[in-house]
């Protein structure tokens, strides 16, 4: 096979990544190939990855109790209604709503996300998220789920749906985010109604069973040529029909209340759930992931405080700087300084009227006048 010189300079990058976190089969033809994936590439990384992840919770397990552990291997989640007692919640929830900083946006078809950075300034001005991190429960489930002793990325993120004109969230179909396991968390700061755009998961399916295995390789084969973008960068779809074929059930909604806790594997299938309305979702949303084949828990540099609170702004710097350099688009734009829950640049009148907490809810937690030196119509 002839080699451009570019491609000849990566080949050992491609081959040497196959031993790393890398999922795309676009990207990279070593992970693409479909003939070293005829021959089991794509499907011996699934298997070895998963191991790795048993053997590794297996050392984080017992800083969580039983019950949690058996939800865990049963269905792929774990779930804390109230995690917080309810005055703590309530002083978490309203500094959070109100606090302005730098924030992200990413549009996908007619939905918005937006993201706040829990970086070492907000922590600094929002001592009750900096509490929630430091939480026992907060960082042993997050850890075991994950598979390492390592501190995720935490963001204020903020789910705007139907608020512009598009074509349909592409995160409403139900996808693994990998193909070996990670862990995403939800502190819902909002109630979740089942028709506003819920957390959704197919229980059991993070289980690496045979037929998932068969299944993952079948994808495989094809995954380079895929039309569908985010199948072809690693992050399988799977449609609701073909669950059954996997010896899986229905997806479970998480319509669930203010203060409840997700914490999940997001190699099993799950997604956004559907919105019949304009909407806004918004939580204290962490994500962790790691090369799947360390045998380590630890050992993780950039989880040292000093330099763990860094992570997001260097991340979105290094995402710009890509684009810079003529790269690929960083999807997440600067939005300018933002609460969580302010309307977003190219809102349709009626997703302007919108409002996350209700107007009760809203004024009990703005500041009065007198102490905050405005009128009630400038909050």
């Amino acid at each position: 096979m002839n080699l451009s010189p570019l491609r000849a300079l990566l080949a050992p990058l491609w081959l040497l990544s196959v031993a790393t976190q890398a999922k795309s089969f676009r990207d990279n033809p070593v992970i693409g190939s479909r003939r070293l994936n005829a021959w089991g590439l794509h499907a011996a990384r699934v298997s070895l990855a998963h191991r790795m992840a048993r053997a590794r919770r297996e050392r984080l397990a017992d800083r969580i109790p039983a019950s949690d552990r058996q939800a865990f291997e049963r269905d792929g989640y774990i779930i804390r209604p109230a995690f917080l007692p309810e005055d703590e919640f309530a002083l978490l929830r309203d500094a959070l709503l109100r606090h302005e900083s730098e924030a992200r946006e990413m549009v996908q078809g007619d939905t918005v996300t937006r993201r706040i950075a829990l970086d070492a300034a907000t922590l600094k001005a929002l001592p009750e998220a900096a509490r929630v991190l430091q939480h026992a429960d907060w960082r042993a489930l997050i850890r075991y789920v994950g598979s390492f002793d390592q501190e995720p990325l935490v963001y204020i993120q903020t789910i705007l749906n139907h608020v512009r004109a598009g074509a349909p969230d592409p995160q409403t179909q139900l996808h693994a985010d990998t193909f070996h396991p990670s862990v995403k968390a939800w502190l819902f700061l909002t109630d979740v109604a089942e028709d506003g755009g819920p957390f959704v998961y197919v229980p059991g399916s993070h289980i690496l069973t045979p037929a998932r295995l068969a299944w993952e390789r079948r994808r495989s084969l094809e995954a380079a040529s895929l039309r569908d973008k985010y199948s072809a960068s690693g992050s399988f779809r799977i449609e609701r029909h073909e669950l059954a074929a996997l010896g899986l059930g229905e997806p479970r909604c998480f319509a669930v209340p203010a203060n409840t806790l997700v914490i999940a594997d997001t190699f099993g299938f799950h997604a956004r759930g559907p919105s019949t309305h304009p909407c806004i979702r918004i939580e204290l949303w962490a994500y962790g992931r790691r090369n799947p084949f360390l045998p380590w828990t630890g050992l993780a540099p950039l989880s040292w405080p000093p330099l763990a609170v860094r992570r997001i702004p260097w991340l979105w710097r290094l995402l710009d700087l890509r684009e810079q350099l003529g790269g690929r688009r960083n999807p997440w734009r600067r939005a300018g300084s933002l609460c969580p829950d302010a309307p977003c640049a190219g809102m349709t009148p009626t997703a302007r009227a919108v409002d996350p907490l209700g107007t009760e809810a809203r004024e009990a937690r703005a500041p009065s006048a007198a102490a905050s030196g405005v009128s009630p119509a400038d909050d």
